[in-house]
């Protein structure tokens, strides 16, 4: 497969749904040339493989030590149990923060000897700015907690779970369950239909987010005897914070004269009474990159702009950092790449293999240093390749180390391979515009598989 040409790897794409868009390259690592190169420089959707780049990044800004920060601090003095002064809760956009980190906090103000607040409870979420949704990220995803807004303020994932039951008449509205230690309100506006309903097919459940926390279910189900379990996406992750934070001062006996305020603007660090952190940046990054986290590769990527230009972390200046970082510390030009967010759920984002296969090498290149490798999914083994039917059918389970990347009608990957020969190959799969027949539906992937079968079989083989 040495310098493929389209007639070669048109031996694979025949195995393709027709329409479909693919993008391919395989280079040696440190070789001059690619010996796949089609249509290499042509712009794709990277999906989840752009986590790469974000996570290359984030280790050049950051380093692999980093860590972010939650406090709880006050300007005030602590005199006979009372706290003379705000409690400012700061958060930092730990993607990983719990409720039980905010209880121990809590339990350390405590052991302090603080009973009384006699001030406001601030909630601090000045470390970003602007909207907590990047541009280009489709409607109907953001109350999926996939796509939980990356928020500074995160707790427990910035998700909850909902039970919602149908009612024993139909026509009546279905209710809904909401465990008490989540601070939600859940209206359900959900019509129960009878068991074999002709209308049941296009039955559609829709949540409506409106303000703090609020929302409401409304479209209609068919009558069930088990309640149907959900989870949303927390869409004002301060107010959410806020309130779990009052929760757990209340459960600890503390109480506070003010109010439950935000703080969105910068102010100067105070004293700070009870802290906690997040594992290293490298343990973050090798989640994210295993498991396809976007909560953490977009936290980390308003990280990046704020720790490089020194202003509350935005999507813009993210996007600016990361241009500037790979230039600077990779001698990696970006070219017209167009990167939105940190995690690729973002329909705005463009990159070719071309630009993507110059990080793989830089990656591999600096990988005593980066420890980066290690990081990904290993085919066969674990993460998101850990059951890849086309990677298993070419017989290359442990031998592959990608990163995937999905979007409707996308099938991409990105990373390493060690060949039967020994030598260690960069790749690059964009693959879009996959459509298969609604009656073809439930068997969608069966042409990726035997397209990707085939593929790196031969590229196993022949390098």
């Amino acid at each position: 497969m040495l310098n493929a040409h389209a007639a070669q790897v048109e031996n694979y794409t025949q195995y393709l749904p027709d329409g479909a868009n693919l993008a391919l390259m395989v280079q040696k690592i440190g070789a001059p040339a690619p010996s796949v190169d089609y249509h290499s420089k042509q712009m794709a959707l990277p999906a989840s493989t752009m986590k790469v780049v974000t996570a290359l990044a984030a280790l050049l800004q950051l380093g692999p030590d980093f860590r972010f920060h939650t406090q709880l601090e006050s300007k005030g003095s602590l005199r006979g149990g009372t706290l003379n002064g705000d409690l400012v809760a700061r958060f930092g956009g730990d993607p990983t923060l719990t409720r039980q980190d905010l209880r121990n906090m809590v339990n350390s103000l405590k052991k302090q000897g603080v009973q009384h607040i006699d001030g406001n409870l601030v909630i601090d979420t000045s470390v970003f700015a602007s909207h907590d949704k990047a541009p280009g990220w489709p409607w109907n995803d953001m109350t999926q907690c996939f796509s939980a807004p990356p928020a500074a303020a995160i707790v427990d994932r910035n998700c909850f779970s909902v039970s919602l039951y149908s009612a024993p008449t139909a026509g009546d509205k279905a209710f809904i369950r909401v465990a008490s230690y989540y601070p939600v309100n859940m209206f359900s506006e959900v019509r129960t239909l009878a068991r074999g309903s002709a209308e049941a097919q296009y039955c559609e459940l829709d949540v409506v987010p409106g303000e703090l926390n609020r929302f409401t279910l409304t479209g209609c189900m068919s009558q069930r005897s088990e309640p149907l379990p959900m989870a949303f996406a927390i869409q004002d992750g301060a107010s959410y914070a806020g309130a779990l934070l009052k929760a757990e001062l209340q459960e600890a006996g503390i109480d506070y004269t003010g109010h439950l305020v935000r703080q969105t603007q910068a102010t100067q660090p105070a004293t700070v009474l009870a802290e906690t952190q997040s594992a290293p940046l490298h343990d973050l990054l090798k989640i994210m990159l295993k498991k396809s986290d976007n909560m953490i590769a977009d936290t980390v990527f308003r990280t990046i702009g704020r720790e490089r230009f020194g202003v509350p972390g935005t999507w813009r200046a993210g996007s600016d950092a990361v241009r500037q970082i790979m230039r600077q510390k990779a001698n990696i030009d970006m070219g017209n790449s167009i990167q939105v967010d940190g995690s690729g759920l973002s329909r705005h984002d463009l990159i070719s293999p071309d630009t993507m296969m110059q990080v793989l090498q830089y990656i591999a290149k600096n990988d005593q240093q980066l420890n980066f490798i290690s990081m990904l999914p290993l085919a066969g083994y674990d993460g998101t390749l850990r059951y890849r039917g086309g990677l298993h059918e070419a017989g290359v389970d442990g031998k592959v180390s990608a990163k995937t990347g999905s979007l409707q009608g996308v099938y991409n990957l990105a990373g390493f391979m060690t060949t039967a020969s020994g030598q260690r190959v960069a790749f690059v799969q964009f693959l879009s515009g996959y459509a298969v027949p609604p009656q073809d539906h439930k068997q969608r992937r069966i042409p990726l598989v035997r397209f990707e079968s085939r593929l790196y079989k031969d590229v196993y083989q022949n390098n």
